[in-house]
């Protein structure tokens, strides 16, 4: 009885510690080298505005804040566009598809802004910017998880017509 009792326990501590070890373990998103945290780091949906220029930023999910990737492209970005000060810009905001439309739309405004705040920083005329969100509808990739996501959470910088 008393061995019974010992072993019943025993495997009540093990299964607590398989559940505790469970619950502790955090879980994080990376696929390879294409996602850092929640935010999209590869390059397979990224296209070029010039030469060597990325015309993409990613962001984290339900953020529009610049991360340091962020930052470098769109220096990258301000320094060809100070070399052309003939062209105008487009910066287009998306967002994934979750959320409803209108939170997509604001967020996706919220996100090329600060695109664009960050390349009126690096000597680049607000005249010579545009602003425009698409929200969900537009997105570069149409599956439905945390990759697929990533690649939508974006702002663009296109040449206006």
């Amino acid at each position: 009885m008393n061995l019974s009792r010992i072993y019943r326990n025993a495997i009540l501590v093990l299964l607590m510690s398989l559940v505790l070890t469970a619950c502790a373990t955090k879980k994080t998103t990376t696929t390879g080298a294409q996602m850092q945290g929640d935010v999209y780091t590869g390059t397979d949906t990224v296209k070029y505005l010039a030469d060597g220029v990325p015309d993409r930023v990613f962001f984290a999910t339900n953020e529009s804040v610049l991360t340091t990737r962020s930052r470098e492209t769109l220096r990258k970005q301000a320094g060809w566009l100070r070399q052309n000060p003939s062209i105008n810009i487009v910066v287009e905001g998306h967002a994934d598809e979750r959320g409803t439309r209108e939170y997509n739309l604001a967020l996706g405004e919220r996100r090329a802004n600060a695109a664009k705040d960050y390349l009126m920083t690096y000597g680049v005329s607000s005249d010579r910017i545009s602003v425009i969100s698409y929200g969900k509808e537009r997105p570069v990739d149409s599956g439905s998880n945390p990759l697929s996501w990533s690649k939508n959470r974006r702002s663009v910088t296109v040449k206006a017509n």
